[in-house]
């Protein structure tokens, strides 16, 4: 059963107020529900929610890919030079890279210390101010409208098992799901890889044209293909609707286009001035 259904029997604590954001199924709630009998007819919901930090790091890896290198190498492509385009954007390139793959591993690495050290300290709390603890489970619990007489029995039940008390802390008062501890390293990979492989599309025809400044329209021609497609697709899978895929590549294709043609100016001003 998915806590998401709207049917009556969803367990009221699985049920998010209008002006909460959604929660994700807590343990102590999947606990709940696996002695559930299951529905004649189950209502079965398709999220992304397993594999979103995966889509959220190649959504960002990717798309710096393609603004950033796609800006350097138009930029020096005044230069007329193919060689230098290469050189400084491979080099950006790989530099990138290894950036976005150790930001993305430290970000990781803190949510995870971060989720651990409020952990601990829930589990402070439970042993040694458990009143305390309890008259924030009813102030919780009285967000969703459940009166104090009707929570006292939940009460009971939550805090008769410290691991299942501290769960229904994290997940209602903190809102903090635990993080995959072998998260960091892939989040690191992906990140890094989408960032090399956004990057290495628009530096491709520099590779093959002699003159740099032909091989900056191919570059643009394929830039803009890749932009508009990966924005529509990135908004569609997220969002799943036509219109979200549009808007999508639009802002894509204007975010790329904005610094491309910034980078483009900036050099171009800089020869002149030089000239």
């Amino acid at each position: 059963m998915s806590v998401s259904q709207s049917s009556d029997s969803t367990p009221l604590l699985a049920r998010s107020p209008a002006s909460s954001p959604p929660l994700v199924r807590p343990k102590m709630v999947n606990r709940m529900l696996s002695s559930a009998p299951a529905p004649s007819h189950p209502h079965i919901e398709r999220h992304i929610s397993n594999y979103d930090a995966i889509l959220r790091d190649v959504i960002l890896g990717f798309s710096d890919g393609l603004t950033v290198p796609f800006a350097l190498t138009a930029g020096l492509s005044i230069t007329g030079s193919t060689k230098i385009v290469i050189m400084a954007g491979l080099a950006e390139l790989f530099s990138g890279m290894i950036s976005m793959g150790l930001g993305a591993y430290l970000a990781a690495v803190t949510e995870r210390e971060h989720w651990e050290a409020e952990y601990e300290r829930e589990c402070w709390e439970v042993d040694n101010v458990p009143d305390n603890e309890r008259a924030e489970i009813f102030e919780i619990l009285a967000r969703y409208g459940v009166t104090r007489n009707a929570a006292m029995p939940l009460v009971r039940e939550i805090t008769a098992d410290k691991a299942t008390w501290v769960d229904f802390m994290m997940d209602f008062e903190l809102r903090l799901p635990e993080p995959d501890a072998g998260r960091a390293w892939m989040s690191a990979l992906t990140m890094g890889l989408s960032y090399f492989i956004g990057g290495l599309v628009p530096m491709m025809p520099y590779f093959f044209m002699e003159e740099a400044r032909e091989a900056l329209l191919v570059s643009i021609a394929i830039s803009v293909v890749i932009l508009l497609a990966f924005g529509y697709l990135k908004n569609w899978v997220t969002i799943r609707t036509k219109k979200a895929g549009l808007w999508g590549a639009a802002q894509t294709l204007i975010v790329g286009a904005a610094a491309a043609g910034t980078s483009y100016a900036i050099v171009r001003l800089v020869d002149t001035i030089q000239n």
